[in-house]
């Protein structure tokens, strides 16, 4: 049993992440200045606090009185559009305040750290499915932020070899909690499969879809798209190949294959029953055509094993989902 710190856990990686580590039995205390989390989504069974990772008197005080012994960060901003926007954002959240993150674990003896990444790292690869090894060459502040903070711990464990981490380059996560707990409740979210959901279930109406002349299956762009719970489980399997000694290393979290964007309109359709209305747009400048996971080497370093590579299960439960979020009023979005 671990006492982990799990920053950003009220938001929808995170909520789930925990939830996971309970059923585990470690120890969980959750740090989060809820901007885009929500209290609720938080287990009861976790230790609560409002705080941010800027603060470095909470983080010490948190490490100190409940022994914290790995940490797991998510507190990201992750709206790419809007790091362009306001890059300053982002370097100021992404970049320092992961640094000071990993500063207070530095200074207070915390030794294994899972950072949540992003395929943005890659921007535009050269070739499908996308390896670890690939350059890295990101396109927009988000990826770069994300990309800074891998240099920083990779540079880090290099000078302190007792400090280990993962970070985990997650691809397009989607889906809610298959209990039907949890789910993402970001009402201006920007992700595929959650406007889909948005469109059937009449909170749209209508839903763009951005280009139709890629060199794909249908001319849309693909992705690899990962269920949350498959990807929170990820993070349980990064702790326990941390606590047994493994040494830094980032890793592809994807599902190897991937889907087009009608192939996912379609899914919501015949899963919600509603034939919603889509637009077709020009392309968004930065888009990849393809972006598919390698994952053998997530597979091989942690035996992972993914129950929900299933492009129905993932649709079906986040259109379940987004009826629960209206049917209580968006959980009053507290």
């Amino acid at each position: 049993m671990t006492s982990v710190l799990v920053t950003g856990g009220a938001g929808y990686i995170g909520s789930h992440t925990t939830l996971q580590l309970l059923a585990a039995g470690h120890n969980v205390v959750v740090l989060d200045n809820l901007y885009s989390g929500h209290r609720w989504a938080v287990s009861k069974d976790a230790d609560f606090y409002q705080g941010d990772i800027a603060d470095t008197e909470i983080i010490g005080n948190i490490i100190m009185q409940h022994d914290i012994q790995a940490v797991v960060h998510f507190a990201g901003h992750i709206v790419v559009p809007e790091s362009v926007e306001d890059p300053l954002k982002y370097y100021r959240n992404n970049v320092a305040g992961s640094l000071n993150l990993i500063q207070c674990c530095v200074d207070n003896g915390v030794n294994q750290f899972v950072f949540s990444s992003s395929a943005a790292v890659y921007g535009m690869p050269d070739s499908i499915p996308v390896a670890e090894d690939a350059e890295k060459r990101p396109i927009n502040p988000y990826g770069l932020t994300k990309l800074i903070t891998e240099w920083t711990l990779s540079d880090l464990a290099a000078a302190a070899p007792e400090f280990r981490y993962v970070a985990l380059r997650y691809f397009n996560v989607a889906g809610a909690h298959i209990g039907g707990s949890l789910g993402q409740a970001t009402p201006e979210a920007t992700h595929l499969i959650k406007v889909a959901c948005q469109s059937a279930t009449g909170q749209r109406s209508t839903m763009s879809i951005f280009g139709d002349d890629y060199d794909t299956v249908d001319g849309s762009c693909v992705r690899d798209y990962i269920h949350v719970d498959d990807l929170a489980r990820a993070h349980l399997d990064a702790l326990n190949y941390l606590s047994g000694g493994g040494e830094s290393v980032a890793l592809n979290c994807g599902y190897g294959n991937g889907y087009s964007v009608h192939e996912v309109i379609a899914m919501v359709k015949k899963v919600s029953g509603v034939n919603f209305v889509t637009s077709q747009e020009g392309r968004r400048p930065g888009d990849p055509a393809e972006l598919v996971a390698d994952n053998h080497l997530i597979r091989e370093l942690f035996g992972w094993k993914p129950r929900y590579a299933d492009l129905e299960t993932i649709c079906r439960s986040a259109y379940e989902w987004e009826l629960k979020l209206l049917e209580s009023g968006n959980l009053k979005q507290s």
